[in-house]
């Protein structure tokens, strides 16, 4: 079965055979952890750096902001029996689209308080394919912990 999520969704899951998968990924991005002894699968589809912009729309959607949407998917990847001493973490998206002059580089300003979130629970990212000016489509297999990544140009696997 196929879990998609949607912008500022995430979902942690440990069914065999299933496979987490979000769509167009530009200034966004997918934090995917997998732990490989338990299965314990999970992915988030963060839209922006910081929730003090709008703390009411992260009380209702924790996971549209990076600063409070992974310290959740870390909650649940743990219930989930997900152990993050053993967690692999992969990260996607992060593209400059319809912004070329950079004038608010939310995605790389994403990518950072992705990066720092992760940091204060003392983790970090083992493959990430961030940046550029295209649009992402990832999905993540619950059985084997492969992320297959697409875009425009290219298909390929991390």
């Amino acid at each position: 079965m196929r879990h998609d999520v949607g912008i500022g969704e995430m979902l942690v899951c440990k069914a065999p055979g299933d496979t987490i998968k979000t769509y167009a990924l530009g200034s966004c991005v997918a934090v995917m952890i997998y732990d490989k002894v338990s299965k314990v699968a999970g992915m988030i589809h963060i839209a922006l750096p910081e929730a003090k912009i709008n703390a009411d729309k992260a009380a209702k959607k924790p996971g549209y902001f990076a600063d409070t949407g992974i310290p959740v998917l870390l909650q649940q990847f743990a219930a989930n029996g997900g152990n993050q001493r053993r967690a692999q973490i992969k990260l996607a998206g992060g593209a400059s689209i319809m912004d070329e002059k950079k004038t608010f580089d939310i995605g790389r300003r994403n990518v950072i308080a992705v990066k720092r979130a992760l940091w204060k629970s003392g983790l970090g990212a083992i493959a990430e394919d961030v940046g550029g000016n295209i649009s992402r489509t990832v999905a993540l297999e619950i059985d084997t912990g492969k992320i297959d990544l697409n875009n425009a140009q290219k298909t390929w696997t991390i």
